[in-house]
């Protein structure tokens, strides 16, 4: 099945809702792993965002002619709502039947995450899924204004959400790993899970070789922490307090990076990796290192660290 993916907004000026959080950063983040889940699943998949347009119209015409032109079966555009600081839950429109039928497990998956349900409604009156010529649904994820939603939301597990709803699984690797809902949050501040971090990270030791993992901190492990502290801009005191530990579980959490929208710790070591200036800043010389390291490793070149750039970063 060929499917279409609309990320919400991201073409100014067609920019999306302000809340506690942005609409167009979220968008961005959930359909970006929506998109690399759905291929890892061997569906073939069309980014339907457009990459410039001028006028809201325009970016609205332009997403419906690529999911037309290329044939999509099933278009899905990803959204967040916004309205009162007080309205919280999900909803998902759609117009005919088959696109009712697509809408309904898509929301059940969603509300399983602890989000109201506020049902699949009618969109003959929202542009995309008029001028689609396929089955078409529009997803509002949550509210981004209301502090209920945003505490509840987690981009990996929304996108799981549309994933499964879509598909009724989710790739091998989301099923077998026990995976912990935010790395930014893992408690664990063990040795042993902080060399298993820097050799994950590819932070050598003084010999130049990856750190034995054996729970114990040698001079080995020590010339690494202030090593990664470097990086990071961290004071390099060879000691993982909790601002070592904030940039190590940052990294790890791959959170998506992009061009203007990034910044600090996360873009130092991607820096870091691709021999960029580490100025923590995403700028064209950055853009265009990761635009160069996604074309050598078989990647779209986007200059969007997503998953999947990630994965080939750090496995």
């Amino acid at each position: 099945m060929k499917i279409g993916i609309d990320i919400g907004h991201n073409t100014p000026p067609d920019t999306g809702a302000t809340g506690i959080r942005f609409e167009d950063e979220l968008t961005l983040d959930v359909g970006t792993r929506v998109i690399e889940k759905l291929k890892a699943l061997g569906y073939q998949v069309i980014d339907c965002k457009p990459n410039r347009a001028r006028s809201i119209t325009d970016s609205l015409a332009s997403r419906c002619n690529i999911a037309n032109a290329n044939r999509v079966e099933v278009f899905v555009s990803i959204h967040f709502n916004a309205f009162n600081k007080l309205a919280n839950g999900t909803e998902i429109f759609a117009m005919s039947n088959a696109g009712r039928k697509i809408a309904q497990p898509v929301l059940d998956e969603i509300v399983k995450l602890g989000f109201f349900n506020r049902g699949v409604k009618n969109g003959s009156h929202l542009y995309v899924l008029k001028n689609t010529n396929m089955s078409a649904i529009l997803i509002e994820c949550c509210f981004c204004d209301s502090r209920k939603d945003m505490n509840r939301f987690e981009a990996e597990a929304m996108a799981n959400a549309i994933v499964k709803g879509l598909t009724g699984k989710l790739p091998e690797s989301e099923q077998e790993v026990d995976r912990i809902p935010d790395e930014e949050d893992n408690p664990n501040t063990s040795v042993l899970r902080l060399q298993q971090a820097l050799n994950r990270l590819r932070i050598i030791g003084l010999n130049g070789q990856r750190l034995d993992e054996d729970g114990f901190i040698g001079p080995q492990t020590k010339f690494a922490i202030e090593n990664f502290q470097r990086i990071v801009a961290v004071q390099p005191t060879g000691i993982a307090g909790d601002t070592t530990w904030g940039a190590i579980n940052q990294i790890l959490a791959k959170r998506i990076l992009r061009r203007n929208h990034a910044g600090g710790v996360a873009v130092r070591y991607l820096q870091h990796r691709l021999g960029a200036e580490n100025d923590g800043i995403y700028g064209p010389q950055t853009e265009g290192l990761v635009r160069r390291f996604q074309q050598q490793n078989g990647l779209i070149a986007d200059g969007i660290v997503g998953l999947m750039t990630w994965g080939k970063l750090l496995g």
